[in-house]
């Protein structure tokens, strides 16, 4: 009986620890976006040198310019000039692998993001397709 009540204790913490994990962040929005030439350079001509500033240009050029690509996907909350100067702290609080972080600086491929609404703000994962 001891350890019954010991191990239906752990199951209770556990379960309660993995349902409060997954109730803490939820999924906002994803999208897929082609990282072309006009994404790589901001409004001034500048190269962009961080994959954050991509992602943002990318979001710009696609909402306020009206410049998108075969793959691009649109999405409501970088719509948002506010959402867009978001970016650098959102995939410094979410993830970006290496290799889509050489891919957007690199332009040419195929990106996922996923928004997430986390308990710390909202933050993005990054991923190439």
């Amino acid at each position: 009986m001891k350890y019954r009540s010991a191990f239906l204790l752990t199951a209770s913490i556990a379960f309660g620890l993995s349902t409060g994990i997954a109730r803490a962040d939820r999924l906002v929005e994803e999208y897929n976006a082609y990282i072309g030439e006009e994404d790589l350079y901001n409004s001034n001509g500048e190269a962009l040198t961080e994959p954050w500033q991509v992602i943002r240009q990318d979001r710009a050029n696609y909402h306020r310019y009206g410049v998108s690509q075969p793959g691009d996907e649109g999405d409501s909350f970088f719509a948002s000039a506010k959402n867009r100067e978001k970016a650098e702290r959102m995939i410094e609080y979410g993830t970006i692998e290496n290799r889509a972080a050489r891919a957007l600086l690199r332009g040419g491929s195929v990106i996922n993001v996923q928004i997430f609404r986390g308990a710390d703000g909202d933050y993005i994962n990054v991923t190439v397709d």
